[in-house]
């Protein structure tokens, strides 16, 4: 049996519970409790460990952990030897520069100013990228106090619905440092693994699952090819012939956001018998 696979997973934060409801959907065993910090998987030869996010990279980085779950602002602050490998859709949010509302500041303007973040790897990458010349305050949390405490004149932040740094009187300014959401991750130049190829097949079915589902539906044989360039599924539907004469059933995959229109539009080509049904796990 090969070695159990070690998996780092976000312990807490808004990636720690949609982390371990896709691992579950994957056919991985998740803990029940948030205070289990290793839980051990003996079905799937699988072991995780529940880890603060920003620290994630930095284990798998150093080999002890083959894989893991974190974001990739965290990923990218971190300097961490690691590779992303597959964004999961979940965790999203964007890294931007904030000043107080109304100063009117752009990213030009922080030359010989303060900034402060939490992020100051990313950041200090990101303003050489841009030849600005700032100083980089670091904070643990609440960056958005620092303008009126007078530590910072402008900060950096994550920002999901920027409901908090409305509130703090500031306003955002400039592109996004970086748009940001989970992603698992490797370390850099890692070899082929067995077991990082099904982790990561199994969290792509995920994914499809969640964007796809399964349109069956009744179609006379005139009308087929009109129906099958409304449902051309990943590789062509599934078309079986009905008992009624000249009448054909048709399975597709389609994505979950385009049903309904699907289903207007097939109604008025003529089919009926329309059936739309989750797909809980696939592999394409």
């Amino acid at each position: 049996m090969p070695d159990m696979l070690r998996i780092a997973v976000p312990n807490k934060g808004q990636l720690s519970d949609p982390a371990v409801q896709m691992l579950t959907e994957a056919g991985y065993r998740q803990r029940k409790s948030s205070r289990d910090l290793v839980l051990v998987d003996p079905e799937n030869n699988t072991e995780f460990f529940f880890l603060r996010p920003k620290d994630i990279a930095v284990y798998v980085g150093e080999g002890i952990l083959k894989a893991g779950i974190t974001g990739r602002d965290m990923l990218l602050d971190s300097g961490a030897p690691v590779d992303e490998v597959l964004p999961l859709g979940f965790g999203g949010s964007t890294f931007r520069f904030a000043a107080p509302g109304g100063s009117g500041m752009t990213v030009a303007d922080l030359n010989g100013k303060r900034v402060a973040t939490s992020f100051d790897g990313l950041l200090a990458s990101y303003l050489g990228e841009q030849g600005v010349d700032a100083r980089v305050i670091h904070l643990d949390g609440a960056v958005e106090s620092s303008v009126q405490l007078g530590v910072a004149d402008a900060v950096a932040d994550v920002v999901s619905t920027g409901t908090t740094l409305r509130n703090a009187g500031m306003e955002t300014f400039g592109d996004p440092i970086l748009v940001s959401e989970a992603v698992v991750i490797r370390p850099t130049n890692a070899p082929e693994d067995p077991q990082i190829d099904q982790l990561l097949r199994r969290l792509r079915g995920v994914l499809v699952a969640r964007d796809y589902v399964m349109m069956d539906y009744d179609v006379h044989a005139e009308h087929l090819e009109g129906a099958v360039a409304l449902t051309p599924g990943m590789e062509g539907p599934t078309v079986s012939p009905l008992h009624r004469e000249g009448w054909v059933a048709v399975r597709s995959m389609v994505r979950r956001d385009e049903a309904q229109r699907i289903m207007d539009d097939l109604w008025q080509l003529g089919a009926r018998a329309i059936l739309v049904t989750d797909i809980y796990a696939c592999r394409l």
